[in-house]
């Protein structure tokens, strides 16, 4: 099956009690133009708290729509594109089996893979769902941010073709895993020279406080 993005989303200003500043960008809708990729982001899109969002580290949020179909039977109803925050809704690729540093090239930008998404209390008010983000890490499918190594337009349409995969074996999954209910798989991150820094560092940590016990490594 051939990788696509489906629609590309941007957002639409929301405001409501569970937004941190009052405001938010969680909830994103499809656009039918083409979008220029920027490396602080997509052009046109509303980032309202850049503490946690936005940034090159955080550029681009893409989700697979076969993995909203999960939250569709869950919790009952519709779940359409933008939804879950991101930017991108693909289909055919397996975004929770990315590795970091894996490498896409969609339209005439390249992204890379940086981090998992963990959900936060805005996420959970904005669905309404008080217990979402444990759910949501349970379900283990965040969705990937990525970097936009090379700035270009992007649209709903376009293929979406991995170039380069680093061959480590951190997935998006095994990121999300390890930074939330299975520390001990963080050794691991040592072996993705692409991880963020502070990925690395929290391993490293892990390692020290536990000399005597087995490693995922």
């Amino acid at each position: 099956m051939t990788a696509v993005l489906t629609t590309l989303n941007l957002a639409v200003e929301r405001r409501g009690s569970w937004a941190t500043l009052g405001h938010s960008g969680i909830d994103k809708r499809p656009v039918a133009h083409r979008v220029m990729a920027r490396h602080e982001g997509l052009e046109g899109d509303l980032v309202a708290d850049r503490r946690v969002h936005g940034g090159p580290d955080k550029a681009v949020y893409a989700f697979a729509r076969e993995d909203a179909v999960f939250w569709e039977q869950e919790l009952g109803r519709e779940i359409r594109p933008g939804n879950f925050g991101e930017n991108l809704s693909t289909t055919g690729l397996d975004i929770t089996g990315a590795e970091v540093g894996e490498r896409w090239a969609i339209g005439e930008a390249v992204f890379e893979v940086i981090r998992a998404r963990k959900p936060c209390r805005v996420f959970a008010g904005f669905w309404d769902v008080p217990d979402l983000v444990k759910r949501f890490i349970a379900q283990g499918a965040p969705g990937a941010y990525l970097r936009v190594l090379q700035e270009g337009t992007i649209g709903a349409g376009d293929p979406i073709e991995i170039i380069e995969r680093p061959g480590h074996g951190v997935t998006i999954g095994y990121l999300l895993r390890a930074l939330t209910t299975e520390p001990h798989l963080m050794p691991r991150f040592l072996d993705a020279p692409q991880m963020l820094p502070k990925h690395h560092e929290k391993a490293r940590k892990w390692l020290a406080t536990h000399p005597q016990e087995t490693s995922a490594r």
